[in-house]
């Protein structure tokens, strides 16, 4: 057993190497060896990496991939995505290159509206709070000029703040719900210190308002921090087409693939099994985008998973319908993302991606990154109603399997061949790869 270590940042990046390589691996040269393989040749590189988060070791790499061929709004875009699993950007492809020809994706800002709350503990009279509140209100804004001023310039700032009471809920519980535009930062640092500045202005002026007795000035300041449920940052995409062009499948007509396509949205409105899933493929499309971008995937994760649950039972994040012969698939999802700021500044890669997507501000990135969403899950559930997952899935995930056998190039081109016409499994891949070794 290892004993606890002290200080552990202050050690040198090597000095933390050696010590998780010795304490935690079997074989320490082995790892060392393999973690300095990970570190970029431009030391000012490497050095701009190393100071992104703490105690880094190496950098971790994820592919960089590009879905062509997404027209939205009349506008061609080429969408980088970084992401592990395979068979996502293709899918994705194939959805874009499908809807081309159909009028592309139409897209929409529904709103842009980002959410911090101080939450705070109050067990006095309500009325007396309320009418403290409506005093200071100006106040609030008002010290926060100077954070706000360069916002401002920019068309954001505050838009509204709220004294909600949540004691029905919690006792004593009441918080300041505000609201924001950030514009095209993603702006949690903002929010953050403007929600502050109001806890610290909201709790200094109640000890001398005379709305309040001498017990009720000591309000509690809980916490201060924006929220990322913002369902009032929302975005629309949507494909439509006539019945007649959305012949996907040989098998089916146009009609039956249009309904086993409403039936599988219709089952993840039912069903929170399969919504969890089918989200999830959502995000495989949305997230790849966001991490290509330098954005939170993790805050937009959790937003868009309290948004499907928004009516009380999780549930599908798109919806299909079909009427007069138009087919019609669609998405609103909450999204707060930036370009400028935190790492769009900093990462080269981020800043590439940003600049092969056009440069675009936060409501187009929104809209840019709701399309991959939308696009990831039309091509997974058509191929769910249609072949099933596993057969293009497989396919792409036959270079994986391969690669953990450890297989040469000459084999890997000779077993690829050979699956072209039979289906992929794990044990078909190990299966015709002994053969191969065998024989050779």
């Amino acid at each position: 057993m290892t004993d606890p270590i002290l200080g552990f940042s202050k050690l040198s990046k090597q000095q933390k190497i050696d010590w998780v390589a010795e304490q935690y691996t079997h074989d320490p040269e082995k790892t060392k060896k393999l973690l300095k393989q990970y570190w970029n040749i431009d030391s000012e590189m490497q050095k701009l990496h190393d100071e992104f988060i703490e105690n880094t070791i190496t950098n971790y790499y994820l592919p960089l991939g590009i879905a062509p061929n997404f027209l939205i709004n009349d506008k061609l875009y080429a969408i980088p995505m970084a992401i592990e699993e395979s068979s996502v950007v293709a899918a994705a492809s194939k959805a874009a290159k499908f809807w081309l020809d159909r009028g592309g994706f139409k897209t929409e800002i529904i709103g842009t509206e980002k959410v911090g709350q101080v939450h705070f503990m109050y067990s006095g009279n309500p009325a007396h709070l309320e009418a403290f509140f409506n005093e200071v209100k100006p106040k609030l804004i008002e010290d926060t000029k100077t954070l706000t001023s360069n916002m401002e310039k920019r068309g954001g700032g505050i838009t509204n703040i709220e004294l909600r009471n949540k004691t029905s809920e919690l006792k004593d519980y009441y918080q300041l719900h505000c609201t924001f535009d950030t514009m095209d930062a993603m702006g949690a640092n903002f929010i953050n210190t403007c929600l502050e500045q109001f806890a610290d202005t909201f709790a200094n002026q109640a000890k001398a308002s005379p709305f309040f007795t001498e017990s009720e000035k000591q309000i509690e300041i809980v916490m201060s921090i924006l929220s990322n449920y913002v369902p009032n940052c929302l975005v629309r995409a949507e494909v439509t087409c006539a019945i007649d062009d959305l012949q996907l499948s040989k098998t089916i007509s146009p009609e039956e693939f249009a309904q086993k396509m409403i039936r599988a949205v219709n089952i993840a409105n039912v069903e929170p099994h399969r919504a969890v899933t089918h989200n999830k493929g959502i995000m495989n499309g949305i997230d790849a985008v966001v991490l290509a971008t330098g954005n939170d995937f993790r805050a937009v994760e959790a937003g868009a998973h309290a948004f499907a649950a928004k009516n009380g039972t999780y549930k599908s994040l798109t919806h299909a319908s079909l009427e007069n012969g138009i087919f019609k698939f669609w998405i609103e999802i909450p999204l707060a993302l930036g370009t400028i700021g935190g790492l769009t500044n900093l990462h080269p890669l981020v800043g590439l991606a940003l600049e092969i997507l056009q440069k675009p501000t936060a409501k187009e990135l929104m809209q840019i990154v709701a399309v991959a969403g939308l696009a990831q899950n039309f091509a997974a559930v058509s191929s769910l109603v249609t072949t099933g997952i596993q057969e293009g899935h497989m396919k792409m995930h036959l270079l994986n399997i391969l690669n953990q056998l450890g297989a040469t190039e000459p084999e890997k081109n000779k077993i690829v061949d050979h699956f072209k016409n039979h289906t992929v499994s794990h044990s078909a891949v190990v299966a015709a790869f002994k053969k191969l070794r065998n024989n050779s």
